[in-house]
């Protein structure tokens, strides 16, 4: 690049900069801006630190090539209608690792890990800036550490193929990546699968049908295997003619069959046996960061039941709230809460009807009790009260005096859960203004499902992040959970991909557990969402609004629903395997230089 260009890229970088750092300082809410505001910092701080980042004489070309592979990955994600990008997301990655790898005078896996690092920070900025709106260290915190957690597995495999040669290492590629999504979804602190490479195709159920088999990992594989052949064949190309024909006949396979299979199967599914039940879901439409928990709750019961009112008829069998409609209602004694009291006389005017709800609520621990795993104490006059506070759902059933309630799990690390406790406990004041504590939230040790008056049919109780996790939700399904009910506020994230991403998200629960769900989001988007995967009747962001539906409540039990993320656990021994073999090959080469010498 020459310095004319660069300083022309570098004077508008700036001032893009510019406008979007006074719009975030200025602005309550901030929409797409901060897209503009990362892009633009990342693309200031590429220009001016090219050549001393990698250091290399084909820097530029490097860094472009980085560039080219995190865009191509962030555009490949919804509400983009181009999930083929994901097809070659990986391949100026890949040709940029062969470079660096054949360099005459050698690259320290440092320049290795800066190069990707190029690559995913673009990658999780284009694809995940709105995390900033919640809050704006929320957006550095997802795009930085995660970027830097997916270096890991891209060096392992630099590192398995310099020892161990093309086709296995190659192959540990795959390996280490999926094993990397894998913890991604098992680990507690900073757990962040939202870009799980199958999660890309989730705006396109109808290719994706196969996901009751292998679940988002089968699209991830699928991601992993074609960016090789792809890149194969680029690197190639000039040598082989005949070998070239049949890679893109295999690479045409690879590519057309999974999807032709697809389209059979959505094309001749047959909806599963079971029964109809009308549901009607309600979307408030609160925006979150200044007048959801600033209004009193009377005023919001009043809408919530004035908007249910217009929908419910006497067949409606259940009513969804959303994610914390109501708050502080303590377990302990949740019957004689008012708000409680209420919803249950709302509730008794329709025969049949069951209330499930969103709901922030606390537990009370006195002498005696378990002891709690995220503690919070409060003095009133000379007593110590030590509580918990729990993200939580509930469901309030005709003629029922128990109130089932399930507690949220899969926290969001941030604001419901503090990463890494005291290393993070300066955070504490930004914390709390997303309503968190340091003390994070309570959980539950296994699913729950609320179950119907004659204990014959039950629902999924899905509270918002949860519902990315998809071996987590199918035990719900192991319980007995017949539909799929999530309760979600998106609305901290802004009229921005963020909401139409975690829509779509839930399609895939339900291609791969083959089971209705029913969405109630506090601003949007609520739908219901078929057993096929497609959306049905979703609600406009940001509008008051009901939608009612029947759903079909089966008992069928898929084989992802069963076995789980098989491809995943698979890839672990191999990954293992690989990375030892690689340790053995280096002390060999070692040894062999030493008798040499």
């Amino acid at each position: 690049m020459n310095n004319k260009l660069k300083i022309g890229l570098i004077i508008g970088m700036l001032i893009l900069f510019g406008f979007s750092a006074k719009y975030l300082y200025t602005e309550q809410l901030w929409g797409y801006w901060p897209l503009a505001f990362w892009g633009s910092l990342w693309s200031i701080l590429l220009l001016l630190l090219e050549k001393r980042w990698l250091n290399i004489p084909s820097s530029s070309q490097l860094v472009a090539w980085g560039v080219a592979s995190g865009l191509f990955l962030g555009l490949g994600f919804p509400p983009f209608p181009s999930f083929f990008f994901m097809f070659i997301g990986f391949v100026p990655l890949l040709l940029g690792e062969r470079i660096l790898a054949q360099h005459k005078e050698g690259i320290s896996r440092w320049q290795v890990f800066k190069f990707g690092f190029i690559a995913f920070v673009t990658w999780n900025i284009v694809a995940t800036y709105w995390v900033t709106n919640t809050l704006f260290v929320a957006g550095l915190l997802a795009i930085v550490p995660n970027s830097l957690l997916m270096s890991i597995p891209f060096v392992c495999f630099h590192i398995v193929r310099k020892r161990a040669g093309d086709a296995l290492g190659y192959s540990s590629f795959v390996s280490f990546w999926l094993v990397f999504e894998l913890i991604h979804l098992h680990w507690k602190d900073l757990s962040w699968p939202w870009l799980t490479l199958g999660n890309s195709l989730a705006g396109f159920p109808s290719i994706i049908q196969w996901y009751e088999i292998t679940g988002v990992f089968g699209g991830s594989l699928w991601i992993l295997l074609t960016n090789l052949l792809i890149f194969f064949i680029v690197v190639n190309w000039k040598k082989e003619t005949s070998n070239n024909r049949n890679q893109l006949l295999v690479l045409s396979a690879l590519i057309g069959l999974p999807i032709l299979g697809s389209l059979i199967r959505f094309g001749t599914y047959q909806t599963q046996e079971g029964r109809l039940a009308e549901v009607v879901v309600v979307q408030p439409n609160y925006e979150p960061h200044f007048e959801k928990f600033d209004i009193d709750q009377r005023t919001q019961l009043n809408h919530f039941l004035s908007l249910s009112k217009e929908a419910i008829t006497d067949q409606t069998e259940y009513l969804v709230f959303p994610e914390t409609s109501f708050d502080g209602i303590w377990q302990n004694e949740i019957n004689k809460e008012i708000l409680i009291q209420e919803l249950k006389a709302f509730v008794q005017l329709y025969p049949g009807l069951k209330l499930v709800t969103g709901l922030g609520s606390y537990k009370r621990f006195y002498p005696g009790d378990p002891v709690p795993q995220a503690p919070r104490n409060v003095t009133r006059g000379n007593q110590k009260i030590t509580y918990e506070s729990y993200n939580s759902a509930i469901q309030i059933t005709q003629g029922q005096e128990e109130v089932p309630v399930y507690l949220k799990s899969k926290l969001v690390p941030g604001p419901e859960l503090p990463p890494f406790g005291n290393v993070t406990r300066a955070l504490g004041p930004l914390v709390r203004s997303l309503g968190g504590t340091m003390a994070g939230l309570g959980t539950q040790a296994e699913r729950s499902v609320f179950f119907n008056e004659n204990g014959t049919e039950a629902v999924a109780p899905v509270i918002c992040y949860e519902s990315i996790f998809g071996s987590y939700v199918t035990n719900y399904i192991k319980k007995g959970a017949q539909a799929i009910f999530v309760v979600t506020n998106d609305g901290w994230w802004g009229n921005t991909a963020g909401h139409k991403q975690h829509l779509h998200y839930a399609s895939l629960r339900a291609i791969e557990t083959r089971k209705w769900v029913a969405r109630s989001a506090n601003t949007g988007i609520s739908a219901f969402i078929n057993e096929r995967g497609q959306i049905l009747k979703p609600t406009k962001y940001s509008v008051d609004a009901t939608v009612r539906h029947q759903i079909n409540m089966n008992k069928t039990r898929t084989f992802y629903s069963i076995y789980g993320d098989l491809i995943a656990r698979m890839a672990i021994p191999w990954s293992i395997f690989m990375y030892l073999l690689g340790i053995v090959n280096a002390l060999k080469a070692r040894i062999k230089k030493k008798e040499i010498a």
